[in-house]
């Protein structure tokens, strides 16, 4: 009786089923249903998405806010190198799945909860969080348009989530964007440009709008409130010290960075460590932050680490435009026995150490500190703990430079004293920008500080930073990739390795399993149950080998099996009547020439995000080039093999 349809009397001629005709208010419920898929049909409108990158956006700054509130009422803190693969074309499995967003949350906000014991942030795993939403978000709207998954519509989401979960953390829509950029693509396009900056610049606003309607206050202001001297902030001498401090920057990240991979690396590799990762890695976590622990212990040498501070108030504490050398020349300010909210800098002053001594001492210890806690295997970032080791140094050059010119430095006649915060602030970006190979972090320094008029030193440090950092060791994130074993594309660095010279038919693989449509199918049931390729290249014949296309091995093996009982005795027949029984064959776009050089084939495997290609000459299928290929030929090149 459900689906016999009837007409209403005076109706315009819609039918309806009988069950709306007879259930009350049919006109009313008629009304809502129709009004709600209208409403569906616009908001999942095809290519207007413009809604979930706002909702996305929301989301994020909704969860980095909530999980901030619950951390400072608890204690009054990487996901980023596997979203690289992923952005790269390469699968892997259950990364993107929403069902892991609440063990990470609980896990972060454990890890947010340990404050400055592991000092570790949030950067990485709070991208993670973003990009998960993000295909979540996305999966929802495939099955409410029942529009089935398009990978690079998910390519475009995930990418403008790497740029949501930086905003949200930082409230810095413009770094963010920039950051995703800098660190997850190798090749960006235009089109996820405005794409990104809507759903940063929608987390960002709401993020800063909590605080507001929290009454925690009273406008929209800056996460780190300086009060640098504005007139003129720095000295045109300055501009030296600030390249100098760059290249102590870069310098000094190039032994992080080698000495993280290098331990990191220890700790997988040494058998004793790597059983105990990987059958209890909640004791090795308790081991390593029990290190951390009694090291930082605030009346122990914690005293000397200013370890009582949050990762917040460092930051707030060295951004200070105090000259602490010349404060305590003079006068010995007392320890309080609680941080003092108005004077965070008595933190790093010890009668018998000295600012000066402080400050060294928290940059030796928590250099292998850092270290030890990005083992530690629970979701954490790590840019925040750089971002303020970088501060440090550049307070302590700051410092340095203060008390050699008490005074200042005299230019144009007029002598302005020197601002130590300035270069906590150069330092902070250089550093962070060396480990991570980022030109952002100096925009992400203005939009935390409001301090654009640092813009050029700050800049000119970074890029120093960067021009040491980028020539001698991998980023953080691309070091991260390697010591994992994760399926990379490495890039082809300088100009005098020769990679124009090298062709790929030096290094292709010749070993390739055709089928032609002319092969008998006993044949193609040999070849596809002796091999377990996923795709393989269709020719146009035996003879001729010309490549027309390729035909993936499950779709064939299940033509086959359907063919199968229909073979008739005495008929031979071939891969053709396969494929024109139904076995879609793909058509293929790309290729390579055996004469193409392996600069080239790099820059297509990059742009198009290739797993493999076919090389054919003269239309002839003479080989395959993947990336085993393409890293056994970069190797070759960067570390030529002793001849034999």
């Amino acid at each position: 009786m459900e689906e016999l349809v009837g007409l209403r009397e005076g109706s315009s001629g819609n039918p309806v089923t009988l069950r709306e005709l007879f259930s009350p208010c049919p006109r009313i419920r008629r009304g809502i249903r129709d009004g709600l898929e209208w409403l569906k049909q616009k908001l999942f409108h095809v290519s207007e998405d413009w809604h979930l990158l706002m909702t996305l956006g929301v989301l994020m700054a909704l969860i980095s806010y909530a999980m901030d509130f619950a951390i400072g009422r608890v204690v009054r803190g990487s996901g980023i190198p596997e979203l690289k693969t992923i952005l790269t074309g390469v699968v892997l499995e259950d990364y993107l799945d929403i069902k892991n967003f609440g063990a990470k949350v609980v896990g972060l906000t454990c890890t947010l909860a340990s404050g400055s014991t592991v000092f570790l942030g949030k950067v990485g795993p709070f991208v993670h969080l973003s990009v998960m939403m993000a295909a979540y978000l996305s999966r929802v709207r495939n099955k409410a348009i029942r529009e089935s998954e398009n990978d690079s519509k998910q390519k475009e989401m995930l990418v403008a989530a790497a740029a949501v979960g930086v905003a949200t953390v930082f409230a810095a829509p413009f770094s963010g964007v920039l950051f995703s950029i800098e660190v997850l693509s190798s090749h960006y396009s235009v089109w996820d440009y405005w794409r990104c900056f809507f759903a940063a610049t929608c987390g960002a606003l709401m993020f800063r709008l909590l605080p507001v309607f929290n009454s925690e206050q009273e406008t929209i202001t800056t996460l780190f409130k300086t009060s640098f001297r504005v007139d003129v902030p720095f000295d045109l001498p300055e501009i030296f010290f600030f390249v100098v401090l760059g290249a102590i920057c870069g310098i000094v990240s190039c032994a992080y960075l080698f000495c993280q991979r290098t331990f990191l690396g220890f700790i997988r590799t040494n058998w004793f460590l790597s059983k105990l990762l990987a059958t209890s890695k909640p004791m090795y976590s308790t081991l390593a932050t029990l290190i951390l622990a009694s090291i930082t212990y605030p009346p122990g040498v914690g005293r000397f680490l200013a370890s009582r501070l949050s990762m917040k108030e460092h930051l707030d504490s060295l951004f200070d435009n105090n000259s602490w050398a010349l404060i305590t020349r003079n006068s010995s300010p007392p320890w309080p026995p609680e941080p003092d909210s108005q004077n965070l800098w008595f933190e790093w002053y010890h009668p018998r150490f000295t600012i000066f001594g402080t400050l060294a001492f928290f940059l030796v210890m928590k250099f292998w500190m850092l270290i030890l806690a990005t083992t530690i295997p629970m979701p954490a970032g790590y840019f925040m703990p750089v971002f303020v080791f970088g501060a440090a140094i550049g307070r302590l050059w700051g410092e340095a430079l203060s008390l050699a010119f008490p005074e200042g430095i005299m230019a144009g006649g007029v002598t302005y004293p020197i601002i130590p915060g300035g270069y906590a602030l150069a330092g902070a970006a250089a550093f962070s920008g060396a480990v991570t190979h980022t030109i952002s972090t100096a925009i992400l320094a203005f939009e935390l500080t409001g301090q654009i008029l640092h813009a050029l030193p700050v800049l000119m440090a970074v890029l120093a930073a960067n021009a040491i950092a980028q020539s001698c060791q991998a980023s953080f994130y691309d070091g991260t990739i390697i010591v994992k074993k994760l399926p990379y594309l490495p890039w082809i660095r300088g100009r005098g390795i020769g990679s124009h010279g090298v062709i790929v038919e030096h290094f292709m693989n010749c070993t390739i399993t055709t089928l032609a449509k002319d092969m008998p199918l006993e044949e193609v049931v040999k070849v596809v149950t002796s091999t377990d390729v996923a795709e393989y290249p269709l020719v146009e014949s035996t003879e001729s080998q010309i490549l027309v296309g390729v035909v993936r091995r499950a779709q064939l093996m299940q033509a086959l099996q359907t063919e199968s009982p229909s073979w008739a005795p005495g008929h031979q027949q071939c891969l053709q009547d396969v494929l024109a029984g139904g076995c879609p064959m793909e058509p293929i776009t790309l290729q390579l020439s055996p004469e193409t050089s392996l600069h080239q084939a790099h820059k297509f495997f990059e742009l198009m995000n290739l797993q493999s290609l076919f090389v054919t000459s003269r239309g002839r299928a003479v080989g395959f080039v993947s990336w085993v290929e393409l890293k056994k030929a970069i190797s070759n090149l960067t570390n030529p093999p002793a001849p034999k």
